[in-house]
């Protein structure tokens, strides 16, 4: 498939991006919220149930995986990519190493350049047709610092021309961590302006081409301690504004993550985004993770008897996400 195709698919109309990319670590503090050992049995099952339920393809267009699922069969003996290809899901992949702390504010930048190069090729051999790499910064009244903002431009910029010239497609994440803290919905839109003006500076500059990548952002939330929370329509209407100022037209997609979000929320923000009859360049649309896995995973328990009843929760969240984007 070419860039283009591949930029179609996991755009296309009523679908979105489910984030199933989640590290041993975070996956072993998912699992231990149920009362689950974290074995990699137990990892890769709760994969195979989400991938294997019904016409889950109708809501889902592609997945991103982690090394673990992508690399290792599923508890049935099957690969994830083999099963995701009969169901006309694109396989996609997390490819940064995670973030370290370098200041006194413990602000962080993304580590995973050094050998990407191999590793793509490898992942493009295994059936893999996107990729994505996450950067993270902090909001206070001083934060992010100008530092912060630079050198996760440079490395989501290097990730994303890296990734296209390898052949697929890179979607890029910026993730404003909006949720913590106690500042407004005005500090917030300010700050992810920034860092939105400054990636794409530098994806410019790069020469990324903006319309074979996709952009995963954070919405525009005021943090959960602001005394000055924000309604479903003010969201929506910042969120817009900011993305108006700031990604460019060629942008063929915004997948938004859930970054911390209630499943219940995550839908309502993305549903009235799409209802507020504003024309928009690009498609807003979905890559989540929690939002997506949260319920479906605490009715599953890690119960061989609750799979299909977890499955019929998962893939009815799916399709109200699903019907979020229209």
């Amino acid at each position: 498939m070419t860039l283009q195709e591949i930029i179609k698919a996991l755009v296309a109309p009523r679908k979105g991006i489910l984030a199933a990319d989640e590290s041993v670590g975070t996956m072993g503090k998912r699992l231990a919220a149920i009362n689950v050992e974290s074995t990699p049995k137990n990892r890769s099952m709760w994969r195979e149930i989400m991938v294997t339920s019904t016409e889950v393809e109708k809501a889902i267009s592609g997945l991103i995986l982690f090394d673990e699922t992508l690399r290792n069969p599923l508890p049935n003996g099957k690969m994830i990519t083999d099963i995701l290809k009969e169901k006309n899901i694109l396989s996609g992949i997390k490819v940064d190493k995670g973030t370290v702390k370098f200041n006194s504010d413990e602000e962080t930048y993304t580590l995973g350049l050094d050998g990407l190069v191999e590793s793509l090729i490898e992942y493009k051999k295994m059936g893999a047709s996107f990729t994505k790499w996450r950067a993270t910064y902090k909001v206070s009244d001083l934060l992010p610092s100008s530092v912060a903002i630079t050198v996760n431009s440079i490395g989501l910029a290097q990730y994303a021309l890296m990734v296209q010239k390898i052949g697929l497609v890179p979607i890029v994440e910026p993730e404003v961590l909006v949720l913590e803290g106690s500042h407004d919905l005005k500090r917030s839109a300010e700050v992810t302006e920034l860092v939105l003006k400054d990636v794409f500076k530098w994806l410019k500059d790069f020469g990324v081409r903006l319309d074979s990548m996709l952009l995963k952002p954070n919405m525009v939330l005021p943090g959960k301690d602001s005394q000055k929370q924000s309604s479903a329509e003010e969201i929506a209407a910042a969120t817009v504004q900011v993305f108006r100022a700031t990604v460019p037209d060629l942008v063929p997609g915004i997948v938004f993550l859930s970054g911390g979000l209630t499943p219940d929320q995550a839908t309502e923000y993305l549903k009235t985004m799409n209802q507020a009859n504003e024309k928009t360049p690009w498609r807003l649309s979905y890559s989540f993770g929690r939002a997506l896995q949260q319920e479906g995973l605490t009715v599953w328990g890690g119960r061989e008897e609750n799979i299909k009843k977890a499955q019929e929760v998962f893939l009815h969240r799916a399709k109200k996400v699903s019907e979020a984007t229209v």
